[in-house]
């Protein structure tokens, strides 16, 4: 097996956890860093054992390098996926896709102009808690699927993030941050989205940070942080999905729960790889449904992985660039139906990815 180059572009508070993990995987040889603070990319790589500490325009010029993960901020994720095409590089980046749709439609077209692969996060939804869900809806556990509600609520991240502001910037808020792992889940489970409706707010025009390396800074809210979604599945399910930055106390709702013509699915954390997946029968109590596939720790870094072993065979990848794409078209068409009050209809659609191989059943 072909080992694949990859480098990573952006040394921040994220990229700890995919340096660590992408020297795991057989099918990767991680060899350089990169920053805007080609400081901070030397810090990584000495951390690390990498021979190569670079400036972006350096670790797109070293042609060694077949992959580039990208995980700068949102408002940069388009504009160092096109260079790294443009490149001829392969792309792995961070959620969202990119900022804009017009910027993620361009990152598609162009990699399918040089014939080049493009993946993005979030890849959680190659875990086992996922995973697990999904071979239960496949195997007809809970009927046929009617509806699905997500909640993902909370106070903000000005309370202990180190830089909290890009999270209030366009590209920001509640949805664009964590709306990517529902909506991810949502379309492993049920397919593609034909269209969404819903309210977004900004329940408070300034946050003042309080973690501690800027306490006490204001920040300007420019983008809603509270929205209620409501999503039309191609295949005729109905979907819920509440983000809130709002919330100060939190909530006691679940994180995923799907019903069916037979039964109620309650779907893990879609933000982690594992957790705890019940399931009640039409007639019948909750019960926990051991996990039948494996990916249960922080696997970040599992979908270059699996780009990588793409690459190499010549199939599909699972975290598709056109998967992202539909996600963060999905997302803009909340605000876009709050905003004009009606619905947004999708222009995108995508297959939803394979699933992952299950673990070899236990011996009695």
């Amino acid at each position: 097996m072909k080992r694949v180059k990859v480098g990573i572009v952006g040394c921040g508070n994220i990229s700890g956890i995919y340096f660590t993990n992408l020297q795991k995987y057989p099918e990767i040889d991680l060899v350089a860093a990169a920053d805007l603070d080609l400081v901070r990319a030397q810090q990584r790589a000495e951390e690390f054992g990498l021979a190569k500490a670079y400036t972006v325009d350096q670790l797109l010029a070293d042609v060694e390098i077949d992959v580039v993960v990208n995980l700068t901020i949102p408002k940069a994720h388009a504009s160092i996926c096109l260079q790294a095409l443009e490149a001829g590089k392969h792309v792995y980046v961070e959620k969202p896709l990119a900022v804009t749709r017009e910027e993620g439609l361009q990152i598609l077209k162009l990699a399918a102009d040089k014939g080049l692969r493009v993946a993005s996060a979030p890849e959680t939804f190659l875990g086992g808690g996922i995973q697990t869900c999904r071979k239960l809806i496949d195997d007809g556990a809970i009927g046929t699927p009617i509806a699905v509600s997500g909640f993902v609520i909370g106070g903000g991240h000005e309370s202990w993030h180190p830089d909290p502001e890009f999270y209030y910037e366009i590209g920001g808020g509640p949805m664009f941050d964590m709306g990517p792992y529902y909506l991810t889940a949502f379309v492993t489970l049920l397919g593609p989205i034909s269209r969404v409706t819903g309210s977004a707010v900004i329940s408070y025009p300034e946050r003042t940070i309080t973690s501690e390396k800027k306490r006490g800074k204001t920040i300007k809210v420019e983008t809603p942080t509270h929205i209620a979604g409501v999503i039309d599945f191609e295949s005729g399910a109905v979907g819920t999905l509440i983000t809130s930055f709002d919330a100060k106390a939190g909530t006691s709702l679940p994180n995923i729960e799907i019903q069916g013509s037979g039964g109620t699915l309650l779907v893990p954390d879609p933000n982690n790889f594992g957790g705890v997946v019940k399931l009640r029968r039409a007639g019948g109590d909750w019960e926990e449904v051991p996990l039948t596939h494996g990916y249960t720790d922080n696997n970040r870094g599992i979908g270059v992985a699996d780009m990588a072993r793409a690459i190499n065979d010549g199939g599909p990848h699972r975290a598709s660039g056109a998967m992202a794409y539909h996600v963060l078209e999905a997302m803009h068409g909340f605000h876009d139906a709050s905003r004009e009050g009606k619905h947004y209809r999708m222009q995108s659609t995508c297959e939803r990815p394979d699933p992952m191989p299950a673990l070899e059943p236990q011996s009695k």
